[in-house]
């Protein structure tokens, strides 16, 4: 009788620890959903915007970079506030309104009819867009069980990478199919209201924060605890904000590619979502600088691949290894920022680490395109090949330690 019922209580909480602890509830997978959305709009227009402006209002290419940077620009901006915002309004109702702003700014590349339209429009569109990405991960984290949340954070960003897999692909097939930019913005546009949609039937439960008053510092705008997690990600986002705005152009006036853009993505995407599955147990022991650092690596030897090797061989390689790198080093980050705050400060540390992204992709693109006008777009990515280098020796040299010195949870290494 005592062994029955010790066997009873054993599968009873092990049912209860199962329901607790599910990682894959209905509310996460929603989230990932309505992140592929977003993403999604975002991609299938991101290797095309150069060639539509340079074919559609004859830009050229320093102008281009000015145009494209905009976004970039703005979502920097925008962040540091989204993330107080996360922190103290209701999440849901400030996610709901982000997402509506960013799908309906799609439409606003239909009505430009003028180079300075759209350079006004696609500046503006980096707001929403800044602050939706700070919302939809800050909620995601919100409805994870907190033992799984290292996990999930993790697995969070396959639907980043799926719609990069994806999205470039569909968006050049279906320009070269029907030689329509219109076609692709309405696309844009009616995926990102799908997301939107999805993102509206998430159930959240109400933090109290925003029932308090709290006070004002620069540590509610930007995670000064992880200042230098947020440097070191600069050099990453440098590196990609040049490779995936003039991927496109390098490979069709260098390389001679005109068809591999989207083959290119889909590798990336691949080595991305592969490193995001494979490196979940090692998230899930706390091997975070051990999975930032390997990530890192990789990817500095994918950069090194594409310009040092400029053939089809070293082209879509070095998208596998990229994508492996990043899948290691971008939930490595990401965690670690997130683990150097407080629990009141999760929207303040997901809007440190994408405002760290957008400072280094913005000024790839600005700096990329400047330099691609003056020498050329080799001399470009050489320069992507030098930042992200140095990335990685500072990381070694200093950031592995200052992370270890801040980090509130426990870690292996």
């Amino acid at each position: 009788m005592k062994y029955k019922r010790s066997i009873t209580i054993f599968f009873r909480n092990f049912a209860a620890i199962m329901t607790q602890d599910k990682l894959w509830n209905a509310n996460y997978c929603k989230v990932m959903a309505a992140n592929f959305s977003l993403f999604f709009a975002f991609y299938v227009l991101t290797p095309l915007l150069p060639l539509y402006l340079s074919e559609h209002f004859g830009a050229t290419k320093d102008v281009i970079g000015m145009v494209l940077s905009g976004y970039t620009i703005t979502a920097l901006l925008v962040r540091p506030f989204s993330g107080y915002v996360v922190d103290t309004f209701p999440r849901k109702k400030v996610l709901l309104v982000c997402f509506t702003a960013f799908a309906i700014f799609f439409a606003g590349y239909l009505a430009a009819s003028t180079l300075l339209l759209f350079l006004i429009v696609r500046t503006l569109h980096g707001g929403p867009f800044g602050a939706l990405t700070v919302a939809n991960s800050t909620v995601a984290i919100d409805v994870l069980p907190s033992s799984r949340r290292t996990e999930g954070i993790g697995y969070y960003g396959l639907s980043n990478n799926l719609a990069m897999a994806i999205a470039p692909t569909i968006g050049i097939f279906v320009y070269q199919w029907s030689g329509s930019f219109e076609l692709l913005f309405w696309i844009a546009l009616a995926v990102a209201v799908g997301g939107l949609m999805v993102d509206s039937t998430v159930k959240v439960k109400p933090q109290t924060s925003h029932l308090k008053p709290q006070t004002l510092s620069w540590d509610r705008f930007f995670l000064l605890r992880g200042w230098l997690l947020g440097v070191n990600m600069v050099a990453f986002g440098f590196s990609f904000g040049v490779l995936s705005n003039y991927l496109a152009i390098y490979g069709k006036e260098v390389m001679g590619i005109t068809g591999g853009t989207g083959t290119y993505f889909m590798l990336c995407s691949v080595g991305l979502i592969l490193s995001r599955i494979q490196g979940g147990k090692a998230l899930r022991q706390g091997r975070l600088t051990h999975n930032a650092g390997s990530g890192m690596v990789i990817s500095f030897i994918g950069y090194t691949l594409f310009i040092l090797v400029p053939n089809m061989v070293g082209y879509y390689a070095s998208a596998l290894l990229i994508g492996l790198g990043n899948g290691h080093m971008w939930p490595a980050f990401q965690n670690m920022t997130i683990n150097v705050a407080s629990n009141n400060q999760r929207g303040t540390a997901n809007s440190t680490i994408l405002i760290s992204w957008d400072i280094g992709m913005g000024l790839g693109i600005l700096v990329g395109g400047v330099i691609a006008e003056l020498i050329s777009y080799g001399a470009a990515f050489w320069t992507v090949v030098l930042v992200n280098g140095a990335g990685v020796a500072l990381f070694f040299l200093a950031t592995k330690q200052f992370f270890l010195k801040r980090n509130l949870n426990e870690t292996v290494f």
